[in-house]
C-alpha cells in the first residue's frame, strides 16, 4: 500500500488522473514509466550568466541554494584551506545580518541553512517551506555578496575549523580519503585536503579571503538550483533581484582555470601498531566527470558492492567479495567508490581488517578486480545494474538531496542529466562492455595505495603491483 501511495503521488506531480486500487496502480506502472514522470529540470541564464535550475513539484518544502564552480583544486600550498575557510566565515553573517540575527531569521522561518565545501564545488543551500523561497534567496543572495570580513568573525572561524581538523583525524574513513589523494595526485591541486593544513588556517587573514572571493565569486560560475514547491518563473524574478548584481568580469580579463592533474601510481603508509585494525585504500584513476565510462566504473564499483560486519548474515550478500570476507572472517568492513572530478577520477576500494587479515583480503579483492575484467557473467552485471538503478533513485529522495543533483550537475554538465537517461546508460553496459572498460582502467594498471595501522603485513608496493594482471597460458 505505501509504494501504491507514493506512485500515485509521483502521478499528481506529473499532472496526471490517479487510478484508484492500489493492485491496479502496482500492476500498471512500471519502474521506466515511474522514472519519466519525474519532473523536467528548467534552466535558465541570467545576462550576468548566472544559471538558475528547477525541478518543480507538488511539495509544501523547498530546497534552494546556491553551488559554486569552487574547491580546493582552485587552491595553492599556501592557501589550501582558503575555500573552506571562506564557507565557515560567509555563515558568521553579513552586513546586514549579524551571526545572531541571521541564525534567528533562519530559525523564526522554520528553516534551516547549511553549506559543504568540495575539492571542486561550494555549496550554501536552505531547505524551508515553499511559502519562504522569498526570504531564503534572499538569505543567500545576502550570504554571498554582502560578506563582513571582520576580525572577529575571522577568529571565529579560524577557531572553528580547527577544531574541526582535530575532530577529522577520528574519522580514519575521510582521513584515508585525504591520503589516497595525497598520494595519487601527488604535485598537483588535487592532492589538497579540502580543509586545508593547520599552518594555513592560523595563517590566513582577512585580505586572503576577501581577494580569493572577489576572484572566484563570478555569475557565469554560479547555479541557484531549486527543487520542491517552486515556480520556475518565479525563481528567475528573485535570482534577477537578489543575484542579478554579481559581477560576470574577471580583473584584467585573467580567468581562473583548472590545473591539470596528473595520476601516479604510488604509495603512502603510516604504520602504528597500537591502533586496534588497519586502514587500507587502493585505487587506479578513474574516469572524468564527462565521461561515457563512468557508468560501466560504476556498475563495477556496484559488484564489488560494500559491507559491513555490523550488517550481520553476508554469506548471501550479491558481493562476491562479501561472501568471501564473511566465510574467512577476513575484514569488518570495504566500501568501493568511483569518485568523479572534472578530468579525472578514482576507482577503487576502502578496507578495514585486523592487521593479520590484510594480505589475504588485499589478495581476494585485486582477485575480484581482474575477473571484473576477465570473467564477470552477464547475471552479475544485471544485478548490478539493478542495484545501481535503486540506489540512483534512493539518492534523490527527498528536495535537498535533488536540489543538491541539480546543482552538482549543472555545474559539471552544462545540464541535468535525468533518471531516464541515467537508465537508459545504465541499461546499454552488458558483460562485454564491462570488461572491455574494467581492462581500460583497471587491469596492468599502477595503482596508488594508502595505509594506516598495524600494516606489516601489507605486501610491497611491487606485490600489489604484480597482483593487477593475471598471467595467461
Amino acid at each position: 500500500m505505501a509504494a501504491a501511495y507514493r506512485t500515485a503521488n509521483a502521478l499528481l506531480r506529473a499532472g496526471r488522473p490517479v487510478l484508484l486500487g492500489a493492485h491496479r496502480l502496482q500492476s500498471t506502472l512500471s519502474y521506466a514509466q515511474a522514472i519519466e514522470n519525474i519532473p523536467e529540470t528548467k534552466l535558465t541564464t541570467l545576462d550576468n550568466g548566472l544559471r538558475v535550475a528547477t525541478e518543480e513539484s507538488d511539495h509544501p518544502t523547498c530546497t534552494v541554494g546556491v553551488w559554486v564552480d569552487l574547491g580546493s583544486r582552485y587552491e595553492n600550498e599556501k592557501n589550501n584551506g582558503v575555500t573552506n575557510f571562506l564557507q565557515h566565515l560567509i555563515l558568521k553573517g553579513t552586513k546586514k545580518h549579524s551571526q545572531t540575527a541571521l541564525e534567528q531569521e533562519v530559525a523564526r522561518r522554520g528553516a534551516h541553512l547549511s553549506a559543504y565545501t568540495s575539492r571542486e564545488q561550494t555549496a550554501y543551500y536552505v531547505k524551508a517551506l515553499s511559502t519562504e523561497l522569498p526570504t531564503a534567496v534572499e538569505l543567500l543572495g545576502d550570504l554571498i555578496q554582502n560578506r563582513s570580513f571582520s576580525d572577529a568573525d575571522i577568529e571565529s572561524s579560524r577557531k572553528l575549523i580547527l577544531q574541526e581538523l582535530q575532530e577529522m583525524e577520528s574519522c580514519l574513513e575521510e582521513v584515508m580519503f585525504d591520503y589516497l589523494h595525497t598520494t595519487a595526485f601527488q604535485g598537483t591541486p588535487l592532492a589538497h585536503t579540502v580543509v586545508g593544513p593547520t599552518k594555513n588556517i592560523k595563517a590566513l587573514n582577512g585580505s586572503d579571503l576577501a581577494e580569493f572571493m572577489a576572484t572566484h565569486y563570478k555569475a557565469p560560475r554560479i547555479v541557484l538550483a531549486a527543487s520542491g514547491g517552486v515556480h520556475h518563473d518565479e525563481l528567475v524574478g528573485l535570482a534577477r533581484q537578489h543575484l542579478g548584481g554579481i559581477s560576470c568580469k574577471y580583473e584584467e580579463d585573467v580567468i581562473p582555470v583548472l590545473s591539470p592533474c596528473r595520476f601516479t601510481g604510488s604509495q603512502i603508509l603510516l604504520r602504528d601498531d597500537a591502533m586496534p585494525l588497519a586502514h587500507i585504500a587502493i585505487a587506479v584513476e578513474g574516469a572524468r566527470a564527462s565521461s561515457s565510462d563512468v557508468v560501466p566504473l560504476s556498475i563495477a564499483s556496484t559488484l564489488i558492492g560494500n559491507w559491513d560486519r555490523t550488517y550481520g548474515g553476508g554469506v548471501n550478500h550479491s558481493s562476491h567479495l562479501a561472501k568471501i570476507a564473511v566465510e574467512n572472517k577476513l575484514a569488518h568492513s570495504f566500501r568501493s567508490f568511483n569518485t568523479c572530478y572534472s578530468d579525472t577520477g578514482l576507482w577503487g576500494i576502502q578496507l578495514v581488517c585486523d592487521g593479520l587479515n590484510i594480505e589475504d583480503m588485499l589478495h581476494f579483492t585485486q582477485g575480484e578486480w581482474m575477473r571484473l575484467c576477465t570473467s564477470v557473467t552477464e547475471s552479475e552485471v544485471t544485478r548490478a545494474k539493478n542495484i545501481l538503478k535503486t540506489h540512483l533513485v534512493a539518492q534523490l529522495d527527498g528536495t535537498t538531496p535533488s536540489c543538491a543533483d541539480i546543482g552538482r550537475q549543472i555545474l559539471t554538465h552544462g545540464r541535468r542529466i535525468s533518471l531516464a537517461e541515467w537508465n537508459d546508460k545504465i541499461d546499454a553496459v552488458d558483460a562485454r562492455i564491462l570488461r572491455d572498460v574494467c581492462s581500460r582502467y583497471i587491469y596492468d594498471h599502477c595503482p596508488a595505495v594508502a595505509a594506516i595501522g598495524p600494516i606489516e603485513q601489507l605486501p610491497d608496493y611491487n606485490r600489489i603491483r604484480s597482483a593487477m594482471y593475471w598471467l595467461r597460458l
